[in-house]
């Protein structure tokens, strides 16, 4: 975007599963996942200097989760609740307050979004928000279903270009999916462009 973007009293920033198991060397690493660490850390400095609320999504899974290998889905054991592996990055500055959205905390839920069977829409509801930044990992997962159920929940939205990554199971995955959120109607948004 071209014009800088002014934080209003309605926003809210939202990082989506930002977990050690989702880094380089985890369980189900995102190619470059660690680089959208810094830029959330400089959304995170400009929401917390407006006293503006700042919420991380995590996934939460049994060990026995119904998307894992074992148990006839895609994927390798990954951020099993309570483990090294679920837990946020290191170097992600979250503040004190944040607020911490769990999911797919049961074996048969495989949902990605951050909105699905939690409590996140109403959440953001009792505190009057409009308007969700959105990043994190990861772009063609994750990021992508919070994204569509955030715009489908009548919130505006922010997608944080320089702060999510994606997988690209298939090639182009994660360009085919962020193509999918601006048709939605997210707007491409980047650190720079922002003013607190």
């Amino acid at each position: 975007m071209r014009d800088p973007v002014e934080l209003e009293a309605s926003d809210a920033l939202v990082l989506v599963d930002v977990q050690h198991d989702f880094l380089p060397g985890g369980a189900l690493p995102v190619p470059l996942g660690n680089e959208v660490v810094p830029p959330l850390n400089g959304y995170i400095a400009l929401f917390r200097s407006r006293g503006l609320p700042v919420f991380a999504t995590r996934d939460w899974h049994p060990p026995d989760h119904c998307s894992f290998v074992g148990q006839g889905g895609p994927w390798p054991p990954h951020c099993v609740a309570g483990s090294a592996g679920a837990r946020f990055a290191d170097d992600l500055a979250l503040p004190e307050d944040v607020t911490i959205i769990s999911k797919d905390t049961g074996r048969e839920q495989n949902t990605y979004s951050g909105f699905e069977d939690t409590d996140l829409g109403a959440r953001l509801r009792r505190l009057g928000v409009r308007r969700l930044f959105i990043g994190g990992l990861a772009t063609d997962y994750c990021v992508l279903n919070t994204v569509r159920d955030a715009l489908r929940l009548g919130f505006g939205v922010f997608l944080l270009d320089d702060a999510v990554r994606a997988v690209d199971v298939d090639p182009g995955d994660g360009r085919r999916a962020r193509k999918t959120m601006l048709e939605l109607g997210a707007l491409p948004l980047s650190l720079g462009a922002l003013r607190a």
